[in-house]
């Protein structure tokens, strides 16, 4: 998803040249951040102000609005530039862009209740503010199937505001229905992008030919199961309707993983970490039916979801698609990438799997799995912050 970059001189201040740039740096700080806050909240028990929200709900709601949007936002205003060959927001419209979401962060971090609606009201303005941005060059380009994208962020704009809703006592299931919407929006977002992106990615980096297994009813299948299971969710939480739908969506979810498989992602972290990103959300309709047939605690469902898929799926497309567009060789990855992803997997391992087995240490597990996420992302903002903060190093503009 690189974009072809005009051969015009850089102009501005390199970090807001392009959507990836502020929006990746927010997403990696932020993971740092927010991580470290929960873990104090969680474990120290240290007493924050989260906007008049419970820690949890703080928590649930800032991984899903604040973190996952800023990669959403950094990787639309980019990948829609590419498909249009049109520009979107830089300089100082981008810098309002961000700072909306900033202010929506500060305010639900360090300000009260009474400040509940200031953050909502940036929150809210940063995700129209987007949704305008990305529609009117799919429009003039008249992409027409992209608009299902801008439908999804539409649908994620509606689901924060019924949350803060729920949190202003407006709305009795506001916070349930804007939480878990905003999980599986973004989840269906993910899908939507892997079926684009992911077996492109595989095919021309594994270094050989290969062509990779896609199927159309696989394609709609899914995308009307889960739907299904979307809404379901909302009506009767965790029940048998919840537990089939999610079987039959692990079964057709695997089959298209199976038939993106081949031994040379193993050798290309860019790929393996996609590939397990992908997996962990087959595993996590696995788990969500168990957690009705066999009474698996629906959290460890939810964090196969949030911490292994959207965790790993969002750090390895901002690793890669950071280095392409700033120039640089995306076959050709920093080796400290094999290092920083196996540790984000491995506190997925800590988080979804052994508390499965070991129960009694449910926090310390949660502990350890805290500080792994957050030595993954803070080697990640380390390394990628020159990159994301100066030119391109073949002097395009970008």
């Amino acid at each position: 998803m690189e974009i072809s970059s005009a051969a015009s001189a850089p102009s501005g201040a390199s970090w807001l040249r392009r959507g990836f740039r502020p929006f990746f740096l927010a997403a990696g700080g932020f993971a740092v951040l927010s991580v470290l806050v929960w873990f104090a909240s969680y474990s120290l028990e240290w007493r924050f102000a989260f906007g008049g929200l419970a820690p949890v709900t703080w928590h649930a709601h800032e991984m899903v609005y604040g973190y996952s949007m800023a990669v959403v936002a950094g990787f639309l205003l980019t990948a829609v530039s590419n498909w249009s060959g049109m520009p979107t927001l830089r300089g100082v419209s981008l810098l309002l862009l961000f700072l909306f979401w900033l202010l929506a962060r500060l305010f639900l971090l360090l300000a009260g209740g009474d400040f509940l609606f200031a953050a909502a009201s940036f929150d809210v303005l940063f995700m129209a503010v987007l949704v305008a941005a990305i529609s009117g060059p799919i429009v003039r380009a008249k992409l027409w199937l992209n608009l299902a994208i801008v439908g999804k962020i539409l649908l994620l704009l509606a689901s924060n505001l019924v949350f803060y809703f729920g949190a202003a006592g407006k709305l009795e299931q506001g916070v349930y229905w804007g939480l878990y919407s905003g999980l599986y929006l973004i989840l269906a977002l993910i899908f939507t992008l892997s079926r684009r992106v992911l077996p492109f990615f595989i095919e021309r980096g594994v270094g050989y030919p290969v062509k990779l297994y896609n199927n159309k009813w696989i394609d709609v299948g899914s995308l009307l199961l889960f739907l299904g299971f979307w809404l379901a969710e909302l009506v009767a939480p965790n029940g048998p309707v919840v537990a089939l739908l999610a079987s039959a969506l692990f079964v057709l979810n695997l089959v298209r993983l199976l038939g993106w498989y081949t031994h040379g992602i193993w050798h290309k972290p860019l790929l393996w970490i996609l590939y397990l990103a992908y997996a962990m959300l087959v595993v996590g309709f696995a788990l969500k039916a168990a957690v009705f047939f066999i009474g698996l605690s629906p959290y460890i469902a939810l964090h196969a979801f949030a911490v292994g898929g959207i965790g790993m799926m969002t750090l390895g497309m901002m690793t890669r698609v950071a280095l392409g567009h700033t120039g640089r060789n995306v076959f050709e990855p920093p080796p400290v990438l094999f290092w920083i992803f196996s540790v984000l997997f491995v506190g997925v391992l800590v988080r979804v799997v052994i508390p499965m087995f070991d129960p009694s240490h449910y926090r310390l597990w949660i502990g350890v799995s805290q500080w792994l996420w957050i030595a993954a992302f803070a080697a990640f903002f380390v390394v990628y912050f020159p990159m994301l903060t100066r030119t391109r190093v073949d002097g395009r503009d970008g």
